[in-house]
């Protein structure tokens, strides 16, 4: 089978010729020792079938998390958030366990390690930084919810630019990002808790609110 038929087969959206033009080349280079050459290649194999066997048991993973979604009515809820996906809200509802748990929605974003707080000492009032506590699987499953939803929710995004573009104030990338994953436990805890879905009108008062400054 060709480099070019096997290439989609393995997630790939077309080859890169680039690579491609590499591999045979190394292949028909003399130096080196060519009896390794089969050994190599039968490894190179091997790897890609555990690849192969590593994506099918993702999917069946994500297929189940959805699944446990739909069965307690919550699917069509957190994906009401524009840029969230099932996956993605059930990543992070697996680390957060029942939303009702939290009184509110910074105990939540607090039980993430997310929520800020101010470094004092004495008459000294230092900027604020993450407390560095909180359960870090879940501010991953947060994180990688923002790099999505930057893509296709125009609140988040618009957020992100004004805390990145302000005047004053003006925070990092990751600090900004940081703020989102925060705003989008915040929602999810809201969307759940209340049953409603998810208003980008409300959600957007959000921006015109002065952020926390994080450190970096």
């Amino acid at each position: 089978m060709s480099f070019d038929a096997r290439s989609p087969r393995r997630g790939g959206q077309k080859p890169s010729l680039r690579i491609a033009r590499h591999l045979f080349a190394a292949l028909a280079d003399p130096a080196g020792v060519i009896a390794h050459r089969r050994g190599a290649l039968e490894r190179a194999g091997l790897v890609l079938e555990d690849w192969d066997l590593d994506r099918k048991r993702l999917a069946e993973t994500e297929r189940r998390m959805v699944e446990v979604l739909d069965e307690l009515e919550l699917t069509s809820l957190v994906t009401s958030i524009h840029g969230i996906s099932a996956v993605g809200a059930a990543a992070i509802l697996a680390e957060t366990g029942d939303p009702h748990r939290f009184a509110t929605a910074r105990a939540m974003v607090k039980h993430a390690g997310l929520a800020p707080r101010e470094k004092l000492s004495g008459t000294f009032v230092g900027r604020t930084k993450l407390t560095g506590q909180g359960r870090p699987r879940l501010r991953v499953a947060a994180w990688r919810a923002v790099w999505g939803s930057l893509q296709t929710n125009t609140v988040y995004a618009a957020r992100y630019r004004h805390l990145t573009t302000r005047e004053h104030n003006k925070l990092k990338p990751t600090q900004a990002q940081t703020v989102l994953a925060a705003a989008i436990l915040r929602h999810l805890h809201a969307v759940v808790t209340t049953g409603q879905a998810w208003d980008p009108e409300i959600a957007s008062r959000g921006t015109k609110r002065s952020a926390v400054t994080l450190a970096a």
